[in-house]
């Protein structure tokens, strides 16, 4: 729980609508295009900004060491970039499944960004805080930014867009996704021709439909509890799966349609919650560019 007396940052979850890898890069790196939205369901951040340069993070995140996390990171790499003599003891409450493609540590590690800019009284215009962003991870741009984007590269060439903002079921199934292995399998098939790269679409292409998630067959494949979510989920309308999983999602009507979905889901399937979509990042929303 964070302290009352500290100011609370949000870092909220995202999901990506569709996404299509287009290639592999000479530098091992996959070309893809994709749509980044936010949810108004969010981890929280504190900072207790110190005299000295200390960076640490007193939560103990299961599997997170404390130099390996990436708002740690985030905070360092700032103060070195801006020579800042002061430091922070960073507070997380977590709430967004770890390894589900719901993007929870990129986007703690932009609210960092985000909050400390401000803490710190630095400054930086939101292209110096993207450009480390960039360094910490491909997903982290996005969360700086703070707009629900079009995403091209490797996901860091961003192009603000504006959605529907639907209610959305999201299901969490109890196994964590490797992405590494999940895109080693992709490449694997692709060589062999059981699967390819997909032509890039347009904008137009994805708001008429013709979208995918072109890793969702391997990680059916691979993980028969990401399957199991998708095929109890997809009873209900057009489930789909987010990033490289494990998340599965499906846009609803409406909140209370969302509830009784998750209330009906079976507790050995997946954990589940009730979102709404979300254009504008919460820390944008407050603060501006910030």
């Amino acid at each position: 729980m964070i302290s009352a007396n500290l100011e609370s940052w949000p870092a909220p979850a995202k999901l990506n609508l569709f996404l299509h890898i287009t290639g592999r890069r000479p530098d091992g790196y996959h070309s893809l295009q994709t749509v980044f939205q936010f949810l108004d369901y969010s981890d929280e951040l504190a900072f207790d900004v110190t005299g000295d340069r200390r960076v640490s993070r007193p939560t103990a995140i299961p599997g997170v060491p404390e130099d390996a996390d990436l708002c740690v990171r985030a905070a360092r790499s700032l103060q070195t970039v801006a020579g800042v003599g002061r430091g922070a003891i960073i507070h997380v409450v977590k709430r967004i499944p770890q390894g589900g493609g719901l993007g929870g540590g990129s986007s703690d590690a932009a609210t960092t960004l985000l909050a400390l800019n401000r803490l710190w009284n630095l400054g930086l215009p939101l292209a110096d805080l993207t450009a480390l962003a960039l360094k910490l991870g491909a997903d982290v741009p996005v969360f700086v930014q703070g707009h629900a984007a079009w995403g091209e590269g490797i996901g860091e060439a961003l192009a603000p867009i504006s959605l529907a903002e639907p209610w959305y079921v999201v299901l969490a199934p109890p196994v964590h996704v490797s992405t590494q292995a999940v895109f080693a399998k992709f490449d694997r098939d692709a060589a062999a021709q059981l699967t390819r790269y997909s032509q890039p679409i347009t904008i137009r292409d994805f708001h008429a439909g013709r979208a995918r998630n072109d890793l969702e067959p391997v990680v059916r494949r691979l993980y028969p509890q990401v399957d199991k979510a998708l095929t109890w989920l997809g009873k209900f309308g057009d489930a789909r799966m987010t990033g490289s999983g494990s998340c599965v999602y499906l846009a609803t009507t409406g909140p209370d349609q969302a509830m009784d979905i998750v209330a009906r889901c079976p507790q050995d399937c997946a954990k589940g919650f009730v979102a709404r979509g979300i254009n504008e990042h919460p820390v944008h929303r407050r603060y501006g560019d910030v």
